[in-house]
């Protein structure tokens, strides 16, 4: 081998061995996040506790404590605790494909209306189960405003973003792209707003959802949820390389045979299908989309191929860290997960922003 092909590969091994340490590391904390919300509750983190119910709810020896275990670990703490780690994936898998579409690290999953159309339909959720609770029982207002809300947080993220679409008349040009997004964010915002004015009880409940909650998350909904992330990290990596060639401006990914207006259609669909899915079973989380991919760039760059996987790979694992501190750190209150990615997202990218500073 000559010592030209020697210098050409030395930076592709180191960046490989990178990825590998990335993926080895992340998977360690995985593990680690997943084992620690098991074992954490309202009287915060307890290993031992959960133990001595572990095991009597392996013995199935039809005791109380074999009951309350099998109700806690099986059907409140477990699906939890993987769904946060679901819904971590889809929001960083959602913030790489939106920095990537419009070429902006500042991008995240609900730049195109997303979370304005879900917030939107939420509150008209609320305002309606709040009026027809004066006429029908209030177990029957009760269920319809849970039913309800999932499915209405869904179909506004949706429709929030087919808005935008429209609005840009479609996906030919990110600029015009992203300035429908932040227009029909602040209409919709508004509108939001004025239905709480009219209907006041409806407040808290848009309160709970912009602060975002795992707390509800069941097994039916992780299920739905990975079988989401599988199918859409599988179709955002096939176009990575459109991903790829944005990186080099859009003249040149129009040379290289592109049909642009088609591409950008089917990653907003995607991003649409990540955002919509994660919104709808825990509310809106900041940060995670946005940091992710950021993390993931700085420690172990690489083609959207990798980014896309890494990414989806390390918001599960941000979100999951969050979801186990807001249970333990004022146990037994329960902090709003959205409210600790919020903080921890923001002092990161704080930091970050005064080290490039000083650098500059």
């Amino acid at each position: 081998m000559t010592l030209a092909a020697t210098v050409d590969l030395a930076p592709r091994h180191s960046a490989a061995a990178l990825r590998r340490r990335l993926v080895g590391l992340l998977g360690v904390l995985l593990l680690l996040g997943l084992a620690a919300g098991l074992v954490t509750g309202s009287q915060g983190f307890a290993p031992l506790a959960t133990w001595a119910e572990a095991q009597a709810w392996w013995r199935g020896d039809g005791s109380p404590l074999a009951d309350q275990a099998a109700l806690i670990l099986g059907q409140i703490r477990a699906p939890r605790t993987l769904g946060a780690a679901l819904v971590g994936a889809l929001l960083g898998l959602g913030g790489a494909l939106a920095q990537g579409l419009f070429r902006n690290p500042l991008a995240d999953p609900y730049l195109l209306g997303s979370a304005a159309g879900a917030g939107l339909a939420v509150v008209l959720v609320l305002a309606a189960a709040t009026l027809a609770g004066s006429a029908i029982s209030l177990a029957t207002a009760a269920w319809l405003e849970r039913v309800g809300l999932v499915a209405a947080a869904f179909c506004g993220a949706w429709l929030g973003i087919g808005l935008t679409l429209l609005l840009a008349r479609g996906a030919e040009q990110s600029l015009r792209l992203l300035l429908a997004g932040v227009v029909l964010g602040v209409l919709l915002g508004a509108v939001s707003d004025l239905i709480t004015t009219m209907a006041p009880d409806a407040l808290r409940g848009k309160q709970a959802f912009m602060l975002g909650s795992t707390s509800f998350i069941g097994w039916s909904a992780c299920a739905l949820m990975a079988l989401g992330l599988v199918l859409l990290v599988g179709l955002a990596t096939a176009r990575a390389g459109v991903l790829d060639a944005l990186t080099l401006g859009e003249d040149s990914a129009i040379s290289l045979g592109l049909d642009l207006g088609r591409e950008r259609l089917w990653l907003v669909l995607m991003l649409a299908g990540a955002t919509g899915l994660a919104v709808s079973q825990v509310g809106l989380v900041s940060f995670v989309g946005l940091v992710a991919p950021h993390l993931v760039r700085r420690h172990a760059p690489g083609r959207h191929a990798w980014l896309l996987a890494a990414s989806a790979l390390m918001g599960a694992v941000l979100l999951l860290v969050a979801d186990v501190l807001s249970r333990a750190l004022i146990a037994p209150q329960e902090l709003p997960v959205g409210v600790l990615t919020a903080v921890i997202g923001g002092v990161y990218l704080f930091v970050l922003l005064r080290r490039r500073t000083a650098a500059s």
